[in-house]
Formats: C-alpha cells, structure tokens, sequence
C-alpha cells in the first residue's frame, strides 16, 4: 500500500490485479501541491494488458495536463486517448483546501464517497458507460467538506456492502486494512484510495 501524511492530507492506496496477473486493469495517480490535490482512478475495460494500456493512458494524460487544464478538459483528453483501444471506467477529482471545495466527476462503475464528521455521506452518482473515443458527456459535482472528513473512491472489484458503516467509527489505517482485505478477494482488478481531510 502507498501512503502519504502531511498537514492537510492523510491517504493510503491499494491495488491488486486480478489473479495475481502481471498486468493490472486498474490505475490510480494522485499529486499534491500545496493548496491542491487532484486524483485519477482508472479502471480499464476487462482485465490483462489491454486494460492496463486504457487505465494507463488516463494517468498519463493527468500526470501531463494537471496544471493547465480544468477536470472537463483532462476528461475530454482522457477520452480521446481511449480511441481504438479497449476504454475505461475513468473518476477524476481536485480538492482545494484553502476553500475545502472538491470537484468530481465520474463515467463508469468507480464508486466514490465523503463522509463527514456530522455523519453526513456524499455520494455522487456516476454517468453510465466507459470512455471509449466517442463523444461524451460529463456531470461535474462540487462540494464543500468540512475538516475530519474522510473520502474513498473505488473500482468494482472491492465489493463493499455497508460503506457508511466502514467509514463511521475506524481511522484511515483500519479503513485501508480492511479494504485491502476485501481487494484481495476479488475475482476481478480492485483499487482504493482512501483519505482523511485534515
């Protein structure tokens, strides 16, 4: 698992193939800066080299553009890059934390939640389908998060039944152990990455 900690930010991340394969379907990218934090979670379409190709060229084009393009504009990229090859479920999001704003967008089975300190669980719901090269449209989600809050976002491979019961009473670590625990299991690629605000 990667972890970073610092004053704004604690965060583990976890993945695995499916089987063990070499190649993971799934890619995930997060950089911070010091005012801002943006993430990717790719989940490529199947699993195997031609999923790992998908998933990969997301990261690479939000490794490449994060600066200077807005979240629509590093989709619409991401979407392009897709074209002729097999596509993939794609999350993308940026937290401010000097105005606590989070902006998230999602086409594709990733799950994504926050969880506030008031018990409060957002849940953005995902646009339907794959990017694949053809035109897309995006729902773009802004909130606001108080400090203490905590996030998780998730390919289909971790199954998770009760979130707001995982996320209610355990820290980042405990969080982390035991999704790690459920990717393990999965028949299928599974990632996470799950943060707490500070």
């Amino acid at each position: 698992m990667e972890r970073i900690q610092n004053e704004q930010l604690e965060l583990i991340a976890g993945t695995h193939s499916k089987g063990g394969n070499s190649f993971c379907g799934d890619t995930y990218y997060f950089m911070q800066e010091e005012n801002s934090f943006i993430c990717l979670l790719a989940d490529g379409l199947g699993s195997g080299r031609h999923a790992y190709e998908s998933s990969q060229a997301a990261a690479e084009i939000v490794k490449r553009e994060w600066q200077a393009e807005t979240i629509e504009g590093m989709m619409d990229l991401i979407n392009k890059a897709m074209f002729q090859k097999r596509g993939a479920a794609v999350a993308l999001f940026k937290i401010d934390f000097e105005t606590r704003r989070f902006e998230y967008t999602c086409v594709g089975n990733i799950r994504f939640y926050l969880y506030g300190p008031d018990g409060k669980l957002t849940y953005p719901l995902p646009v339907t389908g794959y990017l694949s090269g053809r035109p897309q449209r995006y729902r773009m989600e802004r909130f606001i998060y108080e400090p203490g809050s905590k996030f998780l976002v998730h390919s289909d491979g971790v199954n998770l039944l009760n979130t707001k019961e995982l996320m209610r009473y355990r820290n980042t670590e405990q969080i982390a152990a035991k999704l790690d625990a459920v990717a393990l299991k999965s028949n299928d690629d599974a990632t996470f990455l799950v943060g707490n605000l500070l």
